[in-house]
């Protein structure tokens, strides 16, 4: 390997940025945090949770939030993203559409997003639907 100042002060430079970029999302702690005192975000009549989002200690971004959805309610249209998302419902009916196929789930189910894949979700039911999403990655 050929290697001269300028390949190390790229190396440098690279590594800087991604240090910048790291520190942007704070390191996970351990903590308990009861569900009264979670933050709740309101849309419609629906409402999330942001339970934690930030790095684990090998550097990889992870997000949990649960959500409870109304009835025919939908918190976004479909879409994609890099992340991969892994949807756990505890209560109530979910209606899971991957790369335009939809999937209705139980209470106990569990459905996951590939990265980039186009996804979305809807309550089809006529009750409350309750459910939990882990974010990996990006």
């Amino acid at each position: 390997m050929d290697t001269t100042r300028r390949s190390i002060l790229q190396a440098i430079s690279m590594l800087a940025a991604s240090s910048a970029l790291a520190s942007d999302s704070p390191t996970l702690s351990s903590f308990v945090k009861p569900y009264s005192e979670l933050p709740v975000k309101k849309n419609g009549l629906s409402e999330s949770r942001a339970i934690l989002d930030g790095l684990t200690h090998s550097g990889v971004h992870l997000e949990v939030h649960e959500t409870t959805l109304a009835p025919g309610d939908s918190p976004h249209p479909p879409h994609r993203h890099e992340h991969e998302e892994l949807f756990l419902l505890i209560k109530g009916t979910l209606g899971v559409t991957i790369e335009g196929k939809t999937t209705v789930i139980e209470a106990g189910s569990a459905a996951f997003v590939h990265s980039n894949e186009w996804h979305g979700v809807i309550n089809p039911a006529h009750e409350q639907a309750q459910y939990f999403v882990v974010a990996i990655g990006v």
